[in-house]
C-alpha cells in the first residue's frame, strides 16, 4: 500500500516506561492486555494446581 505523498515520516516506536506500562487502564490498551495475560496465566496455573492436587490427594 503506497504512503501519501506528503507523508516522509516513518513512525517510530517510542519506548515506555514500567509504571505506564503496569498501568490499569480498561478498554483495548496494550495495558489491558498486558493485564489480561497475566490473569489469564494465573488463572491456568491455579487451574493445573487443582487438578494435580486433586489427582494425587485422590489415590488415583
Amino acid at each position: 500500500m503506497a504512503e501519501p505523498s506528503g507523508h516522509s515520516e516513518t513512525n517510530l516506536v517510542e519506548p515506555v516506561g514500567s509504571e505506564e506500562l503496569n498501568s490499569w487502564k480498561r478498554g483495548f490498551t496494550p495495558q489491558a492486555e498486558i493485564w489480561n495475560g497475566r490473569l489469564a496465566m494465573i488463572g491456568l496455573s491455579v487451574g493445573l494446581a487443582v487438578v494435580l492436587l486433586v489427582r494425587v490427594f485422590s489415590g488415583s
